[in-house]
């Protein structure tokens, strides 16, 4: 066994290519640990300039320099987050507030159809058994409103965070955008010239982040004008703010989906109770759910994303739990760097148990 570990250790990292992958990939991991509150704008400003870099691209194609591409770009970015906060924010606020009002007699409800389900399947359910989810269930919208209450509080002091962002931000990606080339070539000096797997993993990775990014803004917007959509023609209530959640569901994979059906069909319940409409609105959801997985995504993402299942839930729950938020935005990405690490690393796939026995 040490052999074989000696043989692997020799081959992978006796080249100073390797060396230097390891050691850039150990100082990116330890920043991020260490210090990702404080490079939190960063992050946010280099995922918005991936998003904007494609328009910006095609008008350079067509003659306009980069700072009028990158400054009409912007003007146009700035203008669209405008209206979408002067024209949707309210709505959504406004639908949010009614729900919540409304939440403790949905919680009743919910109570009093779960009290009498033993009358009604008196074979398959007990008093007690139904007695324990109860408690449970009631239990659980405690945690959940005293969590969102210190959060509340807690974001109080978080304002001017959030308003110092909303100047820094922009000015970040600007700068990114006009100052690509700059950029790139001035962190290409600090890396060592040992750089060959550096350049082959970076190569991989970068059209895969633009084309995940650019995906992933496509698929929440489709998804979420898709069921806003849905969700009014069937007159269901807070159908806008049931439509972006179901939307923002599709940046946790697989589970996002999961947990934004308890909303959706809590709400059905409370307005059509167990009728004909109810089910109409989770078939509806549903099917919007599968053509989602199985024509959108695939669509969007076959060339940046070409993980199984299995390997993206892990990635979710590791980096997600690392990270929170952005761990969980960027898993599938991360989840290919780790992949375009293991090509990189593996050269030719050659036999180190043929190199120990020889």
């Amino acid at each position: 066994m040490f052999e074989f570990i000696k043989a692997w250790y020799t081959r992978k990292f006796s080249d100073p290519h390797s060396v230097t992958l390891l050691f850039l990939l150990l100082s990116c991991a330890a920043l991020l640990y260490l210090f990702g509150e404080f490079v939190i704008p960063v992050l946010v400003a280099l995922v918005i300039a991936y998003l904007l870099d494609w328009p910006v691209t095609k008008l350079e194609k067509l003659g306009v320099g980069r700072l009028l591409a990158t400054t009409l770009v912007m003007f146009a970015f700035i203008g669209l987050v405008f209206a979408i906060t002067v024209g949707i924010v309210p709505t959504l606020w406004k639908q949010l507030s009614n729900l919540v009002q409304e939440a403790p007699s949905m919680v009743e409800q919910g109570k009093y159809w779960l009290l009498h389900l033993p009358d009604s399947y008196p074979a398959l359910i007990s008093v007690d058994q139904v007695k324990v989810v109860v408690n449970t269930v009631e239990k659980k919208v405690i945690e959940f409103g005293q969590m969102l209450l210190s959060l509340s509080l807690t974001s109080l002091k978080d304002v001017i965070a959030w308003l110092i962002y909303l100047i820094l931000v922009p000015l970040l990606v600007f700068f990114m955008l006009k100052d690509k080339s700059e950029l790139a070539g001035g962190i290409a000096q600090m890396i060592p010239k040992q750089r060959r797997l550096i350049s082959q993993v970076w190569h991989e990775m970068d059209q895969q982040i633009m084309n995940y990014i650019r995906g992933k803004v496509i698929e929440i917007v489709t998804v979420g004008v898709s069921s806003v959509v849905a969700f009014s023609l069937m007159d269901l209530r807070y159908a806008a703010l049931l439509g972006t959640l179901v939307g923002l569901s599709v940046l946790i994979p697989f589970v996002g989906a999961a947990l934004v059906t308890i909303p959706v069909a809590a709400v059905a319940m409370f307005q059509f109770g167990v009728e004909a409409q109810f089910w109409t609105v989770l078939i509806v959801y549903g099917i919007i759910q599968a053509l989602d997985g199985n024509v959108l995504v695939p669509l969007l993402f076959s060339e940046a994303v070409d993980l199984n299942p299995v390997y993206i839930i892990v990635a979710v729950l590791f980096f997600g739990g690392l990270w929170g938020f952005w761990g969980v935005f960027f898993a599938i990405p991360l989840a290919s760097l780790v992949k375009a690490l293991f090509n990189a690393w593996s050269g030719q796939r050659e036999n180190i148990s043929e190199e120990v026995s020889g």
